[in-house]
């Protein structure tokens, strides 16, 4: 039986695209008090169901596809440029395809804007008209306001019209922002995208005896299952372990580990990796946020996962990435030498133009994956790391990194990170990595 909260935020996703809602409504139509439609309405603007903008009020709006997660829509344009809307309000659901500066003469801006286009342009009248006849969405700079008839042809063709206080060049730069974020977010793999759904995971119910786990182990092969209440809520975790010597016709609920680690559909697989390696454990249920099964993660699609995933051909970087893809390696140094080279660039530099605290950890993690990888295959995960910065690091000059193992073996490296400056030792490191094996 699914609780109020639940029952809601159904509701609200069973609701037309376009729909405006407020916490009144929603408390009149599910017979509950407003608190709780508000914080059923606040959870759904968190899983994308909703739109909460400024002087317009709340829109249920599409939920984007992982592989369209770079489309935005408009009411979200309107939040990132502090927008006012001016018309077509009902058509804030749409997503953009793409944004076109409008600083050049009416035709040749007419020849770049079409169906589902944002025109971001100023004061120029006609060329709203004309960008909303195209099928256009129109973006108002410098905080202008435009004539009555294209606000009614705004709402006729149910395309917004938004104005923002800011100019040309500033809302173009923070669209193109937002996308770039969204696309750092489409490389990032969450267990949603890879988990074993309900219908084909195995699962003991409490109230089910011993000799099912062997039925479904006879079935299967595997060894572990999770443990669920009447409600489909997860109550434990059953191993083998567990049930050895035990009576046949014991419960489950007796026997089983209670309170086992649990994941949600959001977390990703990286941080899901470290957990499963730390905790030693080979699968993970997988939860809603009411604790019900959703399915399950092994560390096989895990490491699977981890493995396949290739770098798309368009992704976003994070500061990460910059700092790590710039680091080379120096040719002709013999095996056991590697040496990597840098240029410290202004973005990688804090507000004294010296080489900031995060990107220094960056660069001696990175070095050490690197040569703890040349012995062995896999990623690592560090358990413990001592920094020392010996001198300031200016911007614009190139540092060498030199990682030296001290110590590896099957589960554990150890490894004494260098870095120079023109020949002067300028920060040392020494971590303790865990080894994730993708044998």
């Amino acid at each position: 039986m699914a609780t109020k909260h639940e029952q809601i935020l159904q509701y609200i996703d069973s609701l037309p695209i376009g729909e405006k809602i407020s916490v009144r409504q929603i408390a009149k139509a599910m017979n509950v008090s407003e608190g709780t439609a508000y914080r059923a309405i606040k959870e759904a603007e968190n899983k994308g169901y909703v739109s909460t903008i400024e002087r317009v009020g709340t829109i249920r709006i599409e939920r984007k596809k992982k592989e369209n997660i770079e489309k935005l829509t408009f009411a979200e344009v309107v939040n990132i440029v502090d927008g006012q809307v001016l018309g077509g309000r009902t058509g804030l659901h749409k997503t953009l395809n793409k944004f076109v500066i409008g600083a050049m003469k009416l035709e040749a801006m007419m020849r770049y804007t079409d169906a589902g286009s944002l025109l971001i342009v100023g004061n120029r009248t006609q060329a709203h008209e004309l960008a909303l006849k195209a099928g256009a969405a129109v973006l108002i700079t410098g905080g202008f306001d435009t004539e009555d008839q294209v606000k009614k042809l705004a709402d006729q063709l149910e395309l917004p019209i938004i104005s923002s206080s800011y100019d040309t060049f500033t809302v173009a730069t923070m669209i193109n922002r937002a996308i770039y974020d969204q696309l750092i977010k489409k490389e990032i793999i969450l267990v949603e995208d890879i988990l074993t759904p309900i219908q084909e995971t195995f699962y003991l119910k409490t109230i089910d005896k011993v000799s099912k786990w062997h039925e479904f182990n006879a079935q299967t092969g595997h060894s572990r299952y999770p443990v669920v209440d009447h409600n489909m809520k997860i109550q434990g975790i059953v191993t083998s372990k567990d049930v050895l010597g035990q009576d046949p016709d014991i419960s489950i609920d007796k026997i089983m580990t209670k309170q086992p680690m649990t994941v949600t559909g959001k977390t990703s697989v990286a941080s899901t990796a470290h957990m499963m390696v730390w905790e030693g454990i080979e699968v993970l249920p997988v939860a809603d946020d009411s604790n019900r099964l959703e399915g399950l993660i092994s560390r096989q699609d895990v490491l699977k996962a981890l493995q396949m995933n290739q770098r798309q051909p368009q992704v976003g970087e994070t500061l990460d990435d910059i700092v790590t893809n710039q680091m080379a390696l120096i040719q002709g140094k013999p095996k056991g030498e590697d040496v990597f080279t840098l240029e410290v660039s202004p973005q990688m530099t804090n507000h004294l133009g010296t080489i900031s605290y995060g990107v220094f950890t960056t660069i001696v993690s990175e070095a050490a994956n690197r040569v703890l990888r040349s012995y062995k295959k896999g990623d690592l995960v560090v358990e413990s790391m001592s920094i020392y910065f010996i001198k300031p690091v200016q911007m614009e000059t190139t540092i060498e990194i030199v990682p030296r193992i001290l110590e590896v073996g099957r589960k554990f490296g150890k490894v004494d990170v260098e870095v120079f400056n023109d020949g002067v030792l300028v920060g040392k490191a020494m971590m303790t990595c865990q080894l994730i094996d993708r044998s």
